[in-house]
C-alpha cells in the first residue's frame, strides 16, 4: 500500500493506524534516507501499541536500541552505525525479535539475512519538505 503524508502530525497518524494490524512478534522493517521520517513513523506506531506518548519515542541512533513497554513492547532498533549481522547477534538483539512485542527497525538492511521472510518492508522517501511518500509491503 502507498500513502501520502504532508507533516509530521500526519505521518505519526498514519504510524498509529498501521500499529493496530500488527500481532506480537511483528518484525516492522523501515527503509528510507536520513530524516525520511522512519522515527516519525514509529513515534505513531509506538504511541499506539505501548501506549506512550509519541515525545517520549526518540531516535535510538548511539544506543542501537530504545524499548518502550507497555500493552505490547516495542523494541526501537537503530542500527544504522551497526556492522552488520554479528554485531547484532554479539550485542544479544537478537532474542528481542521474538519476545512477544513490536520490533521496528531502522537500517534494517544491516542486518538482512537475519530477518525472516514475514517481515513488513516500510519504505518512506521525501516528496518536498514536509511530504513522504510511505509504501508498506506485508
Amino acid at each position: 500500500m502507498k500513502y501520502m503524508t504532508a507533516s509530521a502530525e500526519e505521518t505519526i497518524a498514519l504510524g498509529k493506524e498501521f500499529a493496530k494490524s500488527l500481532p506480537e512478534n511483528s518484525i516492522v522493517c523501515f527503509f528510507g534516507d536520513l530524516a525520511a521520517g522512519k522515527t516519525t513513523f514509529i513515534k505513531g506506531l509506538a504511541s499506539y501499541v505501548a501506549q506512550c506518548s509519541p515525545e517520549e519515542v526518540i531516535s535510538p541512533t548511539f544506543v542501537y536500541l530504545n524499548i518502550y513497554q507497555g500493552k505490547k513492547d516495542v523494541y526501537h532498533f537503530d542500527l544504522y552505525r551497526m556492522n552488520g549481522p554479528d554485531d547484532f547477534i554479539g550485542m544479544g538483539f537478537d532474542e528481542f525479535l521474538y519476545a512477544g512485542g513490536i520490533s521496528c527497525i531502522e537500517w534494517s538492511e544491516r542486518i538482512a539475512s537475519l530477518l525472516p521472510s514475514g517481515a513488513i518492508r516500510v519504505e518512506m522517501t521525501h516528496q518536498g519538505e514536509n511530504k513522504r511518500q510511505v509504501m508498506i509491503t506485508r
